[in-house]
């Protein structure tokens, strides 16, 4: 994220736009080695709780920046990702702080929230698609195919969860699981992918860079076959 501010504008917007894009970088650094750390550590242990709540809050405060600028830029795709991660990040956390075999308004808000972000997805990625170059914003349409996808899966499961009344035990685990990992992908992209020029020039053209980006994926894979394949979190709490 590049924040262009006139040169003659007061010391003030200065001040704020660079405050806006530390606390954007910051957030996104720290989501990243702390995600990293929560997939690393055991699930359920301490240290994954506390690497959790770093990584909750780092990345609401990069998504939520990245999703409210972005359409100044302009970058109206990105703006998408930045809402579609923060849907993720925040719906993820309370999976596992609601009570089992519960639900409520706020899974109904999260999933209108997730159409609304796959519909400008949809949109933004057909404006592209349909320009002359190919282009939105310099971003081609393929991006923001991706996120209306995801943001249209996870509020299919958000439907699911409210009409069963919510859900416990291995699949209680699995939606947090899937929706962190699926975040954290998308603010790896957003970095190694989104901004080679960051890195030094031999790494830009070379398959380095994709190695972070899909180890969320990869490690989601596993873990979510180790819940639904170990007996560690088959209980189930009974229905209140």
């Amino acid at each position: 994220m590049i924040l262009e501010i006139d040169p003659a504008s007061p010391a003030w917007v200065h001040a704020a736009a660079n405050t806006v894009l530390y606390l954007h970088i910051g957030g996104g650094g720290v989501g990243l080695v702390s995600g990293a750390a929560a997939l690393y550590f055991r699930k359920g242990s301490t240290p994954h709780r506390i690497a959790g709540n770093f990584f909750f809050v780092s990345m609401l405060i990069m998504s939520g920046i990245g999703a409210t600028v972005s359409p100044f830029l302009p970058d109206r795709i990105s703006s998408v990702a930045g809402l579609v991660t923060f849907y993720l990040v925040l719906t993820s956390w309370v999976t596992v702080r609601r009570k089992e075999n519960s639900t409520g308004g706020f899974e109904i808000g999260a999933m209108i929230i997730a159409l609304a972000a796959a519909a400008t997805g949809v949109v933004f990625a057909q404006i592209a698609a349909n320009s002359p170059t190919g282009l939105l914003d310099q971003q081609p349409p393929g991006p923001g195919y991706l996120m209306a996808g995801i943001a249209g899966i996870g509020a299919f499961f958000d439907l699911t969860v409210i009409l069963r009344g919510g859900i416990a035990g291995a699949q209680r685990i699995a939606r947090h699981l899937w929706r962190m990992c699926v975040a954290l992908f998308i603010a790896s992209a957003s970095l190694f992918f989104g901004q080679p020029q960051v890195f030094p020039e031999p790494l830009r053209d070379s398959l380095i860079l994709a190695v972070p980006v899909l180890a969320p994926i990869i490690l989601m894979l596993f873990w979510l076959g180790f819940v639904f394949l170990t007996k560690t979190f088959k209980r189930s709490a009974a229905p209140a």
